[in-house]
């Protein structure tokens, strides 16, 4: 099973096969390990434990890869892990192992076999090999592994069977036969199919080439079991009974507890006990009468509960059958073989040798030996989208059972619809009628699926599709338009279509089962000639749609399919007013308005409505067929060839003569302008030869000048070159003095900035200091003001508002106490240098205002005296005062 994960989380002792898909090579990953999946890698199956062989097992592994002396895993070239073919390996006890791509455990971990005592494998070589003594041994060898021991298997050994010993007691004898001219245990030579008795009381191991037939002894017989004998010739038996040669007969318990057979006796074999459970019942053939022989020809019905034994002759038909136990679904179809009474009482019923009827469960049924069942039926599930056809056969009638589970009685049968050979590939493909089939038409080998034809043929109608049924019987016909699933009757067939293909159009190209209402579209060639007789080949698209006004109404359903041939019918018609109408115009004419006159051609004109229709008709934007409904909504014109070769040629000839002549007027053209770019470059260069005389002559009257001057410098050097070298030397002179002079001005510059910054150094050292002095006296003035300001603070807690205003107001009120003695009438009392406002106090003294300003008071000055003001100043103190 492969799995498509990326990533494979291998556990310990797992492994997985990983398959390379570009060099389709196969390799193996083990665990624990994460193995990360390539793309062009496939895991073949999840990861596998692997094969783990315990001690003292082993298993098979088929085609084994090869491995080198080492015991490495060799590989061919590609990568893959060479395996020996066709051929086997046994691996014994060892460390877990994957299997390599190839490799197959045909054998499972199976524990080596243990012989033990008085027991023997039968050992056959399959090819020649030397064991390990270094002895040859061929193949077709056959020895004995005799035990005890544990038998190491090898892949050139096949172990043809276990042979065990044999336990000799008293009054038994062993029979041998020899398969094989041999020597027997005592040495003594036994011939090919000789049969001899052991009679050695003991275990006796037989050898190679002896086959033990029977151990001759006395058979001990119990209720379930009997012995099958038969006479070797004629003989009276050990309770006098005379038999003849060939003659059969039971031996059971009720005649002896123990039987030894005769040397004339041969036992055919223990019949087991016949058991009949409660839900069980047999049919018994040539059952025994009771004069002890077989009744040909006759059968016995034995139901359970019961034991029996078989008598020689008799046969269970069938063997032992379960009663039917029937459902709810379930039936049987009964057919009376002999004439029969069902039922008791009244509703005992009479059968005829012949007569078939169903029973329905549930229920459990034995048949007697007087009836067959027919079939088991079984009760038919039906969607509701799913169907049968039912059969009676008595009146051949045929229905169509939909939707519901149903089962056939007695007298109904599956009928099997026919359908046309076409019909059955249309429905077998499921192709829309306008799809290519040209796939279909490749494959010679298509073979349709086998349906089931005895189930209701259902279609499923594509959408924006139409499909036609005929009911047969009704003679009506019936339009369904999709999505829909249509379910045949019995006596409905599907109307096929059989349209046009190909271009030009074909009758007959495509078959289809629904018709597709469109938007869709179709092409055509057609032949046209035009009024001068010019035949061209037109290839014109046309796309075309159905208009149904209604498609519930069955009238108009059944238009789509009036036509059958609907695109031949249009393509037809479409290429009959194409023609119509460009015969009547000329080559030239059509060829210029070639898109317009078919256009014209195929939808025609609208007609006049009355006198306010414009003068001129207009043209149609669609053509439409009233027959079916079909509308040819627009015209695509692909292309237009001549049909006649002449024709061709000449049209050919006039464009290659009008390529011919707009390339030789390009070519004059460009002669033209070769020529006059030629004429223009001469004027330049006549231009050009003036202008360079011109400049030659410049050049020689400098060159004269040049030759002048020279001949005055050569007269004048000499003097000039010493006035030079001593104004030289002047001016070396003066530009040494003013070198020096600005390098001591500079060396000023220098001393006096370096004084300069000395300087203002020392200024910033000393503003710095006398800056950090200040900020320390500030920081102590902040402190001392502190200081004061918490020491006030303290001071005021520890007074306490009450003590600071009893300070306040002693010596005013000391100063009222003292007025009040002196007994004065009106006084004013003021500290001299606080303003006050004596407007009011006038009004007040004066009694000309029966109020006094807020800030103002009387107070009484005591008994006896007279009324005076006391005046509050800002600071809430009185200053005593007279005025």
């Amino acid at each position: 099973m492969e799995t498509e994960a990326s990533i494979i989380r291998i556990p310990p002792y797992h492994y997985i096969h990983v398959l390379d898909q570009n060099s389709n090579v196969s390799h193996v990953e083990v665990g624990p390990k994460t193995f990360i999946r390539q793309d062009n890698e496939r895991i073949l199956f999840a990861p596998v434990r692997m094969v783990t062989v315990p001690p003292r097992h082993y298993c098979v592994v088929a085609n084994p890869v090869t491995r080198d002396d080492q015991g490495s895993v060799l590989f061919d070239t590609t990568g893959q892990v060479r395996l020996r073919h066709a051929d086997q390996e046994i691996r014994l006890a060892q460390e877990p192992f994957p299997l390599y791509p190839g490799e197959v455990l045909e054998k499972g971990i199976t524990p080596l076999q243990v012989v033990l005592p008085n027991t023997a494998l039968h050992l056959k070589a399959l090819l020649d090999f030397e064991d390990k003594n270094g002895d040859k041994v061929v193949a077709g060898d056959e020895w004995l592994f005799e035990g005890p021991g544990t038998y190491i298997p090898q892949k050139e050994v096949e172990v043809v069977e276990i042979i065990q010993a044999t336990i000799i007691r008293r009054n038994q004898a062993l029979r041998l036969r020899a398969r094989k001219e041999c020597l027997d245990r005592d040495g003594k030579e036994r011939v090919t199919g000789e049969e001899w008795l052991v009679r050695t009381v003991g275990a006796y191991l037989p050898a190679v080439f002896e086959e033990v037939l029977d151990l001759v002894e006395a058979v001990i017989l119990t209720e379930k079991t009997a012995l099958h004998l038969r006479a070797r010739q004629n003989f009276r038996d050990l309770r006098g009974v005379a038999r003849r040669t060939g003659e059969e007969w039971l031996v059971t318990v009720q005649d002896t507890e123990a039987h030894v057979p005769d040397v004339y006796e041969e036992v055919l074999g223990v019949v087991p006990i016949t058991t009949l459970g409660p839900h069980n019942y047999c049919v018994i053939l040539d059952p025994v009468g009771e004069d002890g022989k077989n009744q040909l020809g006759q059968k016995r019905v034995v139901k359970g509960e019961k034991s029996f034994f078989l008598q020689p002759g008799e046969t269970l038909e069938r063997g032992i059958q379960d009663v039917y136990v029937l459902s709810e679904q379930q039936g049987l179809l009964l057919r009376a073989l002999q004439p029969l009474q069902e039922g008791e009482g009244e509703e005992r019923v009479s059968r005829q040798a012949g007569d078939c009827w169903l029973i329905r469960g549930p229920l459990e049924y034995v048949p007697s030996a007087k009836v067959e069942v027919v079939e088991e039926r079984q009760a038919i599930p039906l969607d509701e989208t799913e169907g049968i056809y039912v059969q009676d056969i008595k009146t051949g009638k045929v229905r169509a059972v939909i939707g519901s589970t149903y089962m056939l009685t007695e007298d109904e049968v599956l009928w099997e619809k026919e359908l046309p050979p076409g019909v059955e590939m249309l429905l077998d493909m499921g192709q829309d009628p306008l799809a290519d089939r040209g796939q279909m038409n490749r494959d010679k080998n298509f073979a349709p699926i086998a349906r089931d034809k005895t189930r209701v043929v259902s279609y499923r109608v594509p959408h924006n599709a139409a499909v036609q049924v005929y009911d047969y019987r009704a003679k009506k016909a019936r339009v369904v338009f999709g999505p829909e699933l249509v379910s045949l009757g019995p006596e409905e067939q599907f109307t096929v279509l059989s349209l046009s293909g190909g271009r030009p159009k074909r009758p007959h190209a495509r078959r289809a089962l629904c018709l597709l209402l469109g938007p869709d579209f179709f092409t055509d060639v057609i032949t046209i000639e035009t009024a001068d007789h010019a035949r061209l080949q037109l290839q014109l698209a046309y796309n075309w749609h159905f208009d149904l006004s209604d498609q519930r109404d069955p009238q108009e359903a059944a238009k789509l399919f009036a036509v059958p041939d609907f695109v031949g019918d249009a393509c037809k018609a479409i290429a009959s007013r194409v023609r119509g109408a460009v015969a009547s115009v000329t080559f030239d004419d059509f060829h210029k308005n070639s898109a317009r006159i078919i256009r014209t051609a195929v939808f025609g004109f609208e007609e006049s409505k009355g006198p306010g229709s414009p003068a001129l008709p207009q043209p149609r934007d669609r053509a439409v067929f009233p027959q079916n409904g079909l509308v040819v909504s627009s015209v695509d014109v692909q292309s237009v060839e001549p049909v006649d070769q002449r024709t061709r040629d000449a049209l050919q000839r006039s464009v290659q003569l009008a390529i011919e002549i707009t390339t030789n007027s390009q070519e004059a053209a460009a002669k033209h302008e070769a020529q006059r770019l030629e004429q223009e470059a001469r004027g330049r260069l006549e231009r050009q030869k003036i202008l360079d005389q011109s400049e030659a002559e410049k050049a020689r009257r400098e060159l004269l000048e040049l030759e002048a001057l020279s001949t005055a410098v050569e007269s004048t050097g000499t003097a000039k070159a010493e006035a030079e070298s001593r104004a030289e030397a002047a001016r070396i002179e003066g530009e040494g003095s003013v070198l020096q002079a600005k390098l001591k001005a500079e060396a000023l510059a220098i001393e006096t900035e370096a004084e300069l910054q000395r300087v203002k150094k020392v200024r910033e050292l000393e503003l710095a200091y006398a800056r950090s002095q200040l900020d320390l006296e500030v920081t102590k003035a902040q402190k001392l003001a502190e200081v004061e300001v918490k020491k006030f603070q303290q001071m005021t807690e520890a007074l306490g508002p009450s003590t600071i205003r009893d300070l306040a107001v002693a010596g005013p009120e000391m100063q009222v106490k003292l007025l009040q003695s002196l007994g004065l009438k009106s006084t004013l009392i003021t500290d001299g240098s606080t303003p006050i406002n004596l407007f009011n106090t006038a009004f007040g003294l004066l009694g000309l205002g029966p109020e006094v300003q807020p800030s103002a008071k009387k107070a009484p000055l005591g008994p006896g005296s007279q009324e005076g003001l006391i005046f509050q100043n800002p600071s809430g103190l009185l200053a005593p005062g007279n005025h």
